[in-house]
């Protein structure tokens, strides 16, 4: 996985609730296994008709909105429990999820992948999603560090938080085994005491 410190970002907002994973990556593109080639089918039945043509009035195809960061409604990632989902978001290129709320198996498998899902309270996403549409080059900076979201120059600001194991794997770029290896000295250390 990429370190994740410090991110600075324009945003795309999607301000739709209850994303369930089969509408971020529908069930007929799970027939892969490996991880390549799903961002091109991130939520594919909202991006594209039938007959496989953009669908401009969904906010993914809106060339006024770019950036790595999701900012999307409540209940984020319910539905059944597909790591792919998090698969097609890093595919298609995003590296944070603000939401007020994740499902927990979802959570687990964006952190899993290298995406940081940010938990915001339900005041600060509706003025996040309002100041984005506005004006849509609006700047995000996500804080792995210090744990914090904000907007400059204005005083949209809040906090977030992570389990502390997944923080230092996201830091450093880990994934379980790597972390596991970066501890391999004190491993010996502790077979050799025994």
């Amino acid at each position: 996985m990429e370190k994740f410190t410090t991110l600075h970002s324009s945003a795309i907002p999607l301000d739709i609730e209850n994303i369930d994973t089969d509408q971020i990556i529908p069930a007929r593109f799970l027939k892969a296994t490996d991880k390549q080639g799903f961002g091109d089918n991130a939520f594919r039945d909202w991006r594209f008709d039938k007959e496989g043509n953009p669908n401009k009035d969904f906010v993914l195809n809106d060339p006024k909105f770019s950036g790595s960061i999701l900012v999307a409604g409540d209940n984020f990632g319910c539905g059944s429990s597909r790591e792919h989902a998090a698969w097609a978001l890093v595919g298609y290129g995003f590296k944070v999820i603000v939401s007020s709320f994740f499902a927990d198996i979802f959570k687990g498998n964006a952190l899993n992948n290298g995406l940081l899902p940010v938990q915001v309270s339900p005041p600060f996403l509706k003025q996040l999603l309002d100041l984005i549409q506005a004006k849509p080059d609006t700047q995000i900076t996500v804080d792995l560090e210090n744990q914090t979201i904000f907007v400059a120059p204005t005083d949209l600001k809040e906090s977030f938080d992570i389990d502390p194991y997944k923080k230092t794997c996201m830091i450093n770029g880990y994934d379980d085994i790597d972390y596991l290896l970066s501890k391999k000295k004190e491993i010996e250390q502790f077979e050799a005491a025994l």
